[in-house]
């Protein structure tokens, strides 16, 4: 089979790799259909972050081919939604609601030889509790790309959305115009949000956010940020804030740029950041997120999905094939793309 692989900074390519086969009763080997390049994936193409060499990607939906003999609730022909990170569903951590932090878990694309997401096939450690099966058989490629969101995109700009408390009414103020940010803009307004401000200089990433729910664009950065969105607020600051970048100045704005008693969503992967103890303290600003537990909101987003709700799909602005996958990459790392979809295969 044909499947990215990670050579080094600024070097993916596309090789021939074993198939995947069951190695424990509780895998699935599953038949990519859509894949796509996530924004953290460019941290290790611009050689930000380590990565071992070997295969990539995270973010896939595809059929059910085969299933390992303990597996129960997922069967061959299933079509199924992969979150990025494996779990069983049944441990503490899981029933807590944080998948990604599962005993028996792990993530896609970390180098093992037949578990990612950028490929023909993969392997799906605890399928039962990793994957989740969408009803139906017929769908556009609109609802498709909005179903491949649900694997990470989407449902990490829902966990900061939800992170940081957002409610009916809420003033959000939204750091960063990448996908997750967008789909921050979208969880924010999909939650009862009615004011929602995104730092954006992209006139198409700034059009999107509108379309998503936005109702005001800063286009400042830094210090001037921070004063332009307390002027939009009458000097109170936010509600709450979605950190969807992971730099050090998208925290500080965050944590800025809120008012007393607020709560930011963090879900940008923190670089060289630093917590402002003594402002966010005498402020009584909090701060949680962290990789979404993308598992858990499914249900609710998937719902969402199919009842023509949202349509997330629509940050993928770049579609090609898995043969064209280091285009893929170096649309985004140029910024030309927002999202880069691949596609991999039919329904």
């Amino acid at each position: 089979m044909k499947a990215a692989i990670f050579r080094g900074a600024g070097k993916i390519a596309v090789e021939e790799r074993p198939e995947p086969t069951i190695q424990e009763p509780t895998d699935a080997i599953v038949r990519i259909v859509r894949a796509c390049v996530c924004g953290s994936d460019l941290w290790y193409y611009r050689g930000i972050t380590p990565h071992p060499e070997g295969s990539i990607g995270h973010e896939f939906i595809g059929v059910v081919e085969e299933v390992g003999a303990e597996v129960r609730t997922i069967k061959p022909g299933d079509f199924v939604i992969a979150p990025f990170a494996i779990s069983d569903g049944t441990c503490p951590h899981c029933r807590a609601g944080f998948h990604t932090s599962c005993l028996r878990g792990g993530f896609f694309g970390q180098g093992v030889e037949g578990v990612a997401g950028q490929a023909e096939r993969t392997r799906v450690p605890q399928a039962d509790g990793t994957l989740v099966t969408v009803p139906g058989t017929h769908f556009s490629d609109e609802v498709l790309a909005s179903l491949l969101t649900l694997s990470d995109v989407m449902g990490t700009g829902y966990h900061a959305a939800v992170s940081a408390g957002v409610k009916p009414g809420d003033t959000v103020a939204v750091i960063g115009d990448g996908a997750v940010g967008l789909c921050g803009v979208l969880s924010a307004h999909l939650l009862g949000a009615s004011r929602i401000i995104i730092l954006s200089r992209h006139p198409r990433r700034q059009e999107l956010a509108r379309e998503f729910g936005a109702t005001d664009i800063v286009r400042e950065r830094g210090e001037a940020a921070v004063e332009a969105i307390l002027k939009l607020t009458d000097g109170v600051g936010a509600d709450a804030a979605l950190e969807c970048v992971g730099t050090n100045e998208a925290n500080q704005t965050a944590f800025a740029c809120v008012r007393p008693g607020a709560i930011v969503g963090r879900v940008g992967v923190p670089h060289e950041v630093e917590i402002p103890a003594e402002t966010t303290f005498y402020r009584n600003v909090g701060l949680r997120g962290g990789p979404a537990p993308v598992r858990a909101y499914l249900p609710t987003l998937l719902e969402a999905v199919l009842s023509g709700k949202i349509n997330p799909g629509r940050v993928f602005d770049f579609t090609t094939d898995l043969d064209h996958v280091a285009e893929a990459y170096a649309a985004m790392h140029e910024r030309r793309a927002i999202k880069s979809l691949l596609i991999v295969d039919r329904l």
